[in-house]
């Protein structure tokens, strides 16, 4: 049970994180960017998404266990 809820977690996460790298490069590229510059600013969006995600993990292990 548990690891099937982390593994449907960890894969919210990446979706939710692919998503929101998608709608920067859309945005970025709406604002005139060139593709290079789009695609930067969607790796950091996905890669603050994800660091974001483990910071509130290891909060939450922290304060629940």
């Amino acid at each position: 049970m548990t690891v099937t809820v982390v593994l449907f977690a960890t894969a919210l996460v990446i979706v939710v994180a692919l998503l929101a790298a998608a709608g920067a490069g859309k945005l970025a590229r709406m604002d005139g960017a060139t593709y290079p510059a789009a695609l930067t600013r969607a790796a950091v969006t996905f890669a603050a998404v994800i660091t974001l995600a483990a910071t509130v993990t290891s909060v939450f292990t922290t304060l629940l266990t």
